[in-house]
């Protein structure tokens, strides 16, 4: 519809706390931008968002629904055992409660978290070395990056123990064989994240087309020194509203 509104989706603005609507916008917010960015596979990955308070409810994407589609009342209110927590016409992705059932659980820190399988970040998940230390955005990423071997499709509850143990407290992830993943206290800190490692990635395969004996590392002192430069941050905060406006002129109605 033109206000952004989903037939069989009744607005929850004013009708939830003022904390969990602004979640579900920023929530809202991020699906459109994977969306904008051609980041989707479908109907399939997931982001969730975690709905302040003690009780570590969280919020998460409406199966079967498009990326672009997807408004801050559509998303499913879940608990961590899986539980539907509203009235909604929608389910949610067994595989994507396993993964972010187990991050929310295990770190206060990871407000949000979003999950990808872009070619590119399947890509450099799949190969044996990892992300490699040859442009500044992938310098940047390896700092915080993490890694977590292939065991199947996420339906296996046991997977996330060792899950949140590879993760630890780094704040990006790649899932062999599978994908990306990353963390955020907020909604800016997890897409700056994300963005900067599905670009390490693109540039990494981009540059491999080369030949892995023509690439050119960054120097070891290169390396020590971005890494010491990151005290700084990424600048999340800064690039967020600008998202938010490129979102209102391209896909507008995410805060429905």
């Amino acid at each position: 519809m033109a206000d952004g509104s989903l037939a069989g989706v009744s607005s929850l603005k004013g009708k939830v706390s003022a904390e969990e609507w602004q979640a579900r916008v920023d929530l809202a917010a991020l699906y459109r931008l994977v969306a904008l960015h051609g980041w989707d596979d479908a109907i399939y990955t997931h982001i969730s968002a975690r709905i302040p308070g003690p009780e570590h409810h969280f919020l998460i994407n409406p199966y079967g629904m498009y990326f672009e589609e997807i408004t801050a009342s559509s998303l499913v209110k879940i608990d961590l055992d899986g539980n539907l927590l509203q009235e909604t016409p929608y389910f949610i992705n067994p595989a994507g409660f396993t993964i972010h059932s187990a991050i929310h659980a295990a770190r206060e820190d990871a407000h949000f978290v979003m999950h990808l399988h872009t070619d590119q970040g399947v890509a450099v998940s799949a190969q044996s070395e990892g992300l490699l230390p040859l442009a500044q955005h992938a310098l940047i990423v390896r700092t915080m990056l993490a890694y977590h071997d292939y065991e199947g499709i996420a339906l296996n509850l046991d997977e996330r123990e060792r899950l949140v143990a590879d993760i630890g407290d780094k704040h990006v992830m790649l899932l062999r064989n599978h994908g990306t993943l990353a963390v955020g206290a907020s909604a800016a800190d997890c897409w700056i994240r994300m963005f900067y490692l599905e670009r390490a990635c693109k540039q990494q395969v981009m540059a491999l087309s080369a030949g892995r004996e023509n690439v050119l590392f960054a120097p070891e002192h290169a390396q020590d020194e971005v890494a010491k430069q990151l005290s700084r941050g990424l600048g999340g905060g800064l690039a967020w509203p600008g998202a938010l406006r490129q979102l209102d002129r391209a896909l507008p109605g995410y805060d429905a």
